[in-house]
């Protein structure tokens, strides 16, 4: 019996081309540069066949009314007509995409609503009394109704300027700090006192504000009487957990291999926490001790027991009552007199044009290309110093 013994012919194969492999075509992707003019007429098209789709059912038809309940039912109504047409026009992934990225819109615009609602409700209120005179004029001598035919003096707010940024800023001075530190106790060192610590913070952070004042009351007003100084230790102790939490929260996300790559360059645990660990976090913590300002700078209750309140300028935070923006407010907004009322209205517009003066200042000394212009500038200096030392002259 003979065997055959059979060769396996390889198959023939294509030939390769000489530039390369061909690779698969790839789909065209749609980026948000490629929402042409015709789409954003898309967009207006689908908004106003809502709006008249919802009016027709939502107020002919079924003669149900509310604005709230127009505006969600037309939100769905677009979002449905819009992922529609454009499955029709350009397919099934497009029209999700472009169905989410028009939800997530209009999740942003919600949330931005409100506070675009409420500043154009204090710009109009409070904005036709806001003038020199009244940030630079206090309540000294002001009457509360002003007899017809009598020239009477306007009141100001600037002795509650004083007393807001005194006070906030002995807040700041003694709350930052501490809380700065709490936190790199808690995630750079620990032991077994971190916990324990860890929930005091915790259980101040649902302190309300009136018990943080009535026990400076307790501790401070009741001996040495009313001050601004009693008003900065109220707000120091609702801005502490505020920035102890955010702080610790921003320590935790810095890389361990910072640390690592600083212990193994022979650095102590302190100089790695100042040099490597607080200038990597150094945007996370400006934002919490933004966030531990805002906190105190509109807190009211813990300043009616300690403050007192003022209608003149009081400079000096240790002793006597003393003025504050958010006092004024709430004194004038409960008054039966419409000026009283108008000018709470102005104070509250003057506070928020404070609060947003200081974070946008805090945003760009706290920015990055600030940080590098100054660290470029030092290290030039250094440079021309060490050029002076060897050659005698500066370096051009």
């Amino acid at each position: 019996m003979t065997t055959t013994a059979t060769r396996s012919v390889p198959e023939a194969s294509e030939p390769t081309p000489p530039d390369g492999p061909r690779k698969p075509p790839e789909r065209k992707r749609i980026r948000p540069r490629d929402f042409k003019p015709s789409d954003t007429a898309l967009v207006g098209i689908t908004v106003l066949s809502a709006v008249c789709a919802v009016w027709i059912i939502f107020d002919q038809l079924t003669l149900l009314s509310g604005v709230f309940g127009f505006i969600v039912v037309t939100a769905v109504v677009f979002l449905v007509l819009y992922y529609v047409l454009n499955r029709q026009l350009f397919g099934r992934r497009v029209a999700a995409d472009r169905a989410t990225g028009a939800l997530v819109t209009m999740g942003v615009m919600c949330m931005i609503a409100p506070l675009v609602l409420l500043v154009g409700y204090l710009f109009v209120k409070g904005l036709h009394l806001l003038s020199w005179h009244l940030l630079t004029s206090t309540q000294n001598k002001v009457l509360e109704s002003c007899p017809a035919g009598q020239t009477c003096v306007q009141p100001g707010v600037f002795h509650a300027i004083v007393g807001t940024a005194e006070q906030v800023g002995f807040a700041v001075l003694i709350g930052v700090p501490l809380g700065i530190l709490t936190a790199i106790f808690l995630n750079e060192i620990g032991g077994r006192f971190a916990q324990p610590v860890r929930v005091v913070v915790t259980a101040m952070s649902g302190l309300p504000a009136i018990v943080a004042g009535i026990f400076i009351y307790s501790i401070v007003v009741i001996h040495f009487g009313f001050s601004g100084f009693a008003g900065g230790l109220a707000l120091a102790v609702l801005l502490l957990p505020t920035v102890t939490r955010g702080t610790e929260e921003v320590l935790k996300i810095v890389p361990n291999d910072l640390r690592e790559a600083s212990s193994a360059l022979g650095a102590p645990q302190w100089r790695t926490v100042w040099s490597v660990v607080l200038p990597t976090a150094r945007s996370g913590i400006l934002t919490a001790v933004l966030l531990g300002i805002a906190v105190a700078i509109g807190e009211t209750a813990p300043l009616l027991f300690t403050v007192f309140g003022s209608k003149v300028t009081n400079w000096n935070l240790f002793n006597g009552p003393q003025a504050s923006l958010p006092l004024l407010i709430y004194t004038s907004v409960k008054s039966s007199q419409s000026s009283d009322v108008a000018l709470g209205y102005t104070a509250a517009l003057v506070l928020f044009l404070m609060v947003f003066t200081v974070f946008i200042l805090a945003r760009i000394l706290g920015s990055p290309w600030l940080g590098r212009t100054v660290r470029s500038r030092s290290n030039q200096r250094m440079a021309n110093a060490a050029a002076r030392g060897v050659g005698g002259g500066p370096v051009n």
